[in-house]
């Protein structure tokens, strides 16, 4: 659909397309500094396609739109994204630059033992631009995902950003995660154009962490939405404490705060992803923004309990289930490894 509730025409409408970089990543087969790592097992990274990956598992018609090298490392991706469900005819093959590759260790990325190298300068993909990707295919979902991560891979690909963020007739919802990644921009200030992008977005996805470290926004959840009352949903996460989402009606705005789930944490690379994947689901189900939370978590449950970014999600009516329990019983759920796919939680405190 469009922003203005019209349904997206053509035969190749789908609910999600997502744009953005994917890249082959190196995980280490063992803890420790990338230096001493002695080998490494391939898998496949990218923001914007582990949310589309993650709504296929969940039922969803998805597309990924993106450009990768015309090496072995390319066809890996596209095969592997395709393999989820996804459709990706959409992809282009650039023949002159190479598929970005990365390697990380196995700390957690909260932590400063963590470690990742990237090696995606002049990538296929940095050469992302209003010229070089289908637009049409672009246009053709009832949402369009995109992140901060492709802002900064280029000039042009800002250029790219600026034109699918700006509030144009026809255009799919905008949902934008704003996935500040330090690593990626030269100087933190040069991060301010997250900010001009998320607010020509309709729902916005950005955790406290990231908006005081990119915008210096201080004072939680609220002061977040003082940056940004332009996005009609903002979605704010507030690590482990929950989050909250700020949504304008007709009649005002809503706030509503749902606290995050007690999970026996396996890794948590992609958990932001998964969290956004849920959110999206419920929202195109048309449930509301309590459940929408509720699936967010879950997803987000579900990619903590397993090692990797991607991770299959629970049965819709098992999180149907979870997401109607009442809030004691929500506060007392402890999610561990499996239980996705055996459908059993536990409690985290018995019943009073």
């Amino acid at each position: 659909m469009t922003a203005d509730g019209r349904p997206s025409a053509g035969p190749d409408a789908v609910d999600v397309v997502a744009l953005g970089e994917s890249m082959v990543t190196f995980l280490p087969t063992r803890p420790g500094r990338l230096a001493d790592v002695p080998a490494f097992e391939r898998g496949i990274g990218g923001a914007e396609s582990n949310v589309v990956c993650a709504l296929a598992a969940a039922g969803h018609s998805t597309r990924w739109v993106g450009r990768v090298g015309a090496d072995g490392f390319g066809r890996h991706l596209v095969e592997r994204i395709a393999s989820h469900g996804v459709d990706t005819s959409a992809v282009r093959t650039d023949p002159h630059r190479p598929t970005g590759i990365y390697f990380r260790t196995a700390a957690d990325r909260a932590t400063d033992a963590h470690e990742v190298a990237y090696y995606r300068a002049g990538s296929a993909a940095s050469a992302m631009s209003v010229d070089t990707v289908d637009l049409a295919a672009v246009d053709a979902g009832r949402v369009l995902h995109l992140s901060g991560i492709t802002a900064a891979l280029s000039a042009d690909c800002l250029e790219l950003m600026r034109a699918l963020t700006s509030r144009r007739p026809g255009r799919p919802v905008i949902s934008f995660d704003v996935n500040f990644r330090p690593a990626l921009w030269r100087d933190a200030s040069d991060a301010s154009v997250l900010l001009e992008l998320a607010r020509g977005a309709d729902i916005v996805f950005v955790g406290t962490d990231e908006a005081e470290d990119a915008w210096g926004a201080r004072g939680g959840a609220d002061a977040v939405r003082l940056l940004l009352p332009e996005p009609r949903v903002l979605v704010v996460k507030e690590g482990p404490h929950g989050a909250t989402v700020y949504e304008r009606t007709d009649t005002g705005e809503r706030t509503v705060r749902v606290p995050a789930l007690t999970v026996d944490v396996v890794a948590t690379v992609g958990a932001g992803d998964a969290f956004a994947a849920g959110f999206l689901s419920a929202t195109l189900r048309g449930l509301p923004v309590r459940d929408r939370l509720r699936h967010g978590h879950l997803m987000a449950a579900a990619a903590l309990t397993a090692p990797g970014d991607l991770a299959a999600p629970p049965a819709r009516d098992h999180a149907d289930r979870l997401a109607a329990l009442d809030n004691q019983a929500w506060e007392r759920l402890r999610l561990g490894p499996g239980w996705t796919g055996t459908g059993q939680v536990t409690e985290e405190t018995s019943t009073p």
